[in-house]
């Protein structure tokens, strides 16, 4: 019976949930943008305080690990790494494209031979995506890639195709198969990492506090301007 603290900040929403033996206790959620360094303290806090009120000891901090937005997963996998090392638990992490898949598997149209592919907004014509038979297991690794008309056109012609998440928004407007079934709206939650955080916890797939990074899939570059906002060159 574990207690898990969720934290999700992989995209524009920030969400915290708390869960106890597999069931959402705690939960609350930001909406309006990337806030997620103003609002996830006083998130983390609530659902520390509703655990000890309830007589709850947390048995280990799960977060959101990618791939997703660069600044968002470092604030939440920061965040996550100080609680278990301020409480001596353990971390999970939990992939960003399978929760985005538990968030639609429940569906009523879902076959026994569907399969899901989650998609989240790389900017321009680009998403990370992967994609996940009904086991989640993996059947396209977790990559980038640049939508075009024929994406996923192989898989299409046998079985159909749940596309879900932000990325999956722009991906309707070029994906015309009648095997492709879109669900809008869907954004990565918290509520929707409790399934695999509690498979994780049982099996004791634990990341290690000091060396565990978040899933970018992509390199993040960061660069040194020529000038400054002064016009000045920069001093080595």
């Amino acid at each position: 019976m574990a207690t898990i603290l969720n934290i999700e900040t992989s995209t524009d929403v920030c969400s915290v949930c708390l869960s106890h033996d597999g069931e959402m206790k705690f939960h609350d959620a930001d909406y309006k943008g990337r806030n997620h360094a103003t609002v996830l303290g006083g998130f983390v806090k609530n659902a520390l305080d509703y655990a000890k009120m309830c007589e709850m000891k947390l048995d280990a901090v799960a977060v959101s690990i990618g791939p997703g937005s660069y600044t968002g997963l470092r604030i939440g996998l920061s965040e996550a790494k100080g609680l278990c090392f301020g409480l001596d638990i353990p971390l999970i992490g939990v992939n960003t494209l399978k929760l985005l898949s538990v968030a639609v598997m429940f569906s009523k149209n879902i076959g026994p031979d569907d399969y899901f592919v989650p998609m989240i907004d790389a900017r321009r014509m680009e998403v990370f995506t992967a994609v996940y038979d009904l086991a989640l297991n993996e059947v396209m690794p977790n990559q980038a890639m640049i939508l075009d008309e024929n994406s996923f056109a192989d898989l299409l012609e046998s079985r159909k195709l749940h596309f879900m998440g932000n990325g999956a928004d722009k991906a309707s407007d070029l994906i015309k198969s009648q095997n492709a079934e879109f669900t809008l709206g869907i954004r990565p939650n918290a509520s929707d990492m409790i399934a695999l955080s509690e498979k994780a916890f049982r099996e004791n797939d634990f990341l290690d506090l000091a060396y565990s990074t978040p899933n970018y899939i992509k390199k993040f570059h960061t660069t040194t301007p020529k000038k400054n906002v002064l016009g000045c060159q920069p001093t080595k």
